[in-house]
């Protein structure tokens, strides 16, 4: 049985990598076709049109694996519907900018689809739902550099492995390592805002499906240290970006260049070894979210 589940993993695994490799061209096509750019500006890195076809690629290659493992449990339903609606969300808001507020009422609907199935206790319910759409929206906040918003996901669902849940990591890592072959280290498609904010919630959700055991039983405070590590990189630029907003007397919403990337940047003299220092930060990050795990399942 184990030889036969360790097949079935390489499988799925390279489904999920042909898919967004084979496909994530075709999504360029029709991206430059219909003009779903993504344009250059003064806050940008790119100098040149982009087009935004990648999120495309994700959303559709997710639904295919809930259309495969939609008989282990009416949370891959769930957690299909929350994850077209914080695409189209995306997707909407690359064509015409929305309203903060709006994006983050809709990212909390959805993650609210995927966390009230779980029959948590109230308080860790609404800090999880919080902290799904926290996620949500942090990953579209870090994706300011080819390859990061990608890597950063990557070294998340493989973790899930570590956590029972190995094939949606699996799926999800392998999907996103073969969109990461046109996006890193030169781009030649971006995420968009549909395709970042997916990522986030992809992740989110999947991690609270996992720790479902653990989270029933632990305190606020193993809960607290549990969802800051593993949301990781981009929790932690989130809060930092919105507390240098905040101190400055601007909206915590006001677009600006003092991410990470933008400081690690300033720092080494490249995207590349930006990506780097930040997927390591994210792995042991990670590494330290499982650990704890372990101590308390």
């Amino acid at each position: 049985m184990s030889f036969l589940f360790d097949v079935r993993l390489f499988l799925l695994g390279l489904g999920g990598f042909f898919w967004g490799g084979l496909v994530t061209p075709i999504a360029i096509r029709l991206a430059r076709h219909y003009r779903i750019l993504d344009l250059p500006d003064a806050r940008k890195i790119h100098t040149i049109q982009m087009p935004r076809g990648a999120g495309l690629v994700l959303w559709t290659g997710y639904l295919l694996w809930a259309l495969y493992a939609v008989g282990e449990g009416p949370y891959v339903r769930l957690t299909a519907l929350g994850a077209t609606i914080v695409f189209f969300v995306g997707y909407c808001d690359d064509m015409c900018s929305l309203s903060p507020f709006f994006r983050l009422a809709l990212h909390l609907t959805s993650a609210a689809l995927a966390v009230l199935p779980l029959r948590l206790p109230f308080l860790t319910a609404a800090a999880c739902t919080v902290w799904a759409a926290g996620l949500t929206s942090a990953y579209n906040l870090i994706d300011g550099v080819n390859g990061l918003c990608l890597s950063l996901f990557i070294a998340s669902s493989t973790g899930l492995a570590f956590l029972g849940s190995a094939p949606a990591g699996v799926v999800m890592a392998a999907m996103a390592l073969g969109v990461l072959c046109w996006n890193f280290p030169s781009a030649r498609t971006f995420l968009g805002d549909g395709g970042s904010t997916l990522l986030g919630y992809l992740f989110a959700v999947h991690f609270l499906y996992a720790a479902t055991p653990t989270l029933r039983s632990v305190g606020l405070n193993e809960l607290i240290l549990l969802l800051l590590l593993f949301g990781g990189m981009p929790v932690l630029d989130t809060m930092i970006a919105f507390s240098r907003r905040i101190l400055r007397g601007r909206s915590p919403f006001y677009p600006d260049k003092g991410h990470l990337h933008h400081r690690l940047m300033e720092l080494t003299g490249s995207p590349f070894w930006s990506v780097v220092c930040l997927w390591l930060m994210q792995s042991a990050s990670l590494a330290g979210g499982i650990a704890v795990y372990a101590r308390l399942s």
